[in-house]
């Protein structure tokens, strides 16, 4: 595979498609990922082990997870929100878990129906879980600080609070931690001190990913700010689909396509091939007929003499 600056990780299959009313059908979205996985995305969250009842869209998980396994060069990646869910996904044969603590405990018992101390208890129990397991066939477990920015439910987030967080997930056994803006409230000033205050406490190498929305349009800007204070992997959504169902007003995820051209358009590589790209785009829309997809650059198409990555 190409080296690449910086790392997109497509969570449209899971964070997208939990968000909409749609369900897509489990063959459309083998195909999807094989469509984004030619194009050269490297790591996708292809969905999240949460009970059915809740997220029908993503009752296929398990078979997906297996499916997409067996494509080289990709990281598989799934949500757990609790043990049972992290067991599943092991078994499925996931690379990587990513288990969410919000730091709004309010939105924590709405998302997780858990306190911020009963969230960490299971990142315990996930961190046993995998420690168990041969190294080469360990997941790699990321703790998310959802809401880091701001909370539909709170309003304001303490920055001191998600510091504590932060250390608290590595200490309960994650092996990383990653910036959530689940409202879309971040803006670029505070993303880049959060950033810094995060590394601070935990290391730069525990701190290199970061999820947006483009609730308010200040998406684009606040990946130009994560990039710039050294985070290298950025959550996208293509068409930007999907949000988070459990805050409210929290639609936007960015979008995939947009990134990618601003990226590759300042000069650092994402491995993504444009045409490949716009091709999963298709279909996409094809197996998703009632869902608008969004974005600038499939509309607009690139500039004349364009030279991606240079």
């Amino acid at each position: 595979m190409a080296k690449v600056d910086i790392e997109i990780s497509e969570v449209g299959p899971r964070d997208g498609l939990q968000s909409i009313p749609q369900i897509m059908a489990t063959e459309d979205k083998k195909a999807w990922i094989s469509a984004l996985a030619a194009a050269g995305f490297g790591e996708i969250e292809v969905g999240s082990f949460v009970p059915a009842k809740i997220l029908p869209q993503l009752a296929d998980t398990a078979e997906i997870v297996r499916f997409a396994r067996e494509i080289p060069g990709v990281t598989v990646a799934v949500l757990v929100p609790n043990l049972r869910g992290a067991s599943d996904a092991v078994a499925a044969g996931a690379h990587k878990l990513t288990i969410p603590l919000s730091v709004s405990e309010t939105h924590s018992l709405k998302n997780l129906r858990r306190t911020h101390a009963q969230v960490l208890d299971e990142v315990r129990g996930v961190a046993d879980l995998l420690r168990g397991l041969p190294q080469a066939q360990r997941p790699h477990l990321e703790g998310s600080l959802s809401t880091c920015f701001g909370c539909t439910l709170e309003g304001a987030v303490s920055e001191d609070l998600v510091v504590r967080m932060a250390e608290a997930l590595i200490d309960a056994g994650c092996d990383e931690v990653g910036l959530s803006d689940t409202t879309g409230y971040g803006n670029p000033v505070q993303v880049r001190r959060m950033i810094g205050r995060v590394h601070e406490a935990v290391g730069r190498d525990r701190l290199t990913g970061i999820h947006l929305h483009n609730t308010r349009g200040q998406g684009l800007a606040n990946v130009l700010a994560a990039v710039e204070a050294g985070l290298t992997t950025v959550d996208a959504s293509m068409g930007g689909i999907g949000g988070c169902p459990f805050a409210p007003g929290a639609s936007g995820n960015i979008v995939t396509e947009d990134l990618v051209f601003l990226l590759e358009a300042m000069g650092l590589r994402t491995g993504v091939d444009f045409d490949k790209m716009l091709e999963a785009r298709k279909v996409l829309q094809a197996a998703l007929t009632d869902v608008p997809l969004y974005g600038f650059t499939p509309d607009a198409g690139l500039p004349k003499g364009f030279q991606p990555g240079v």
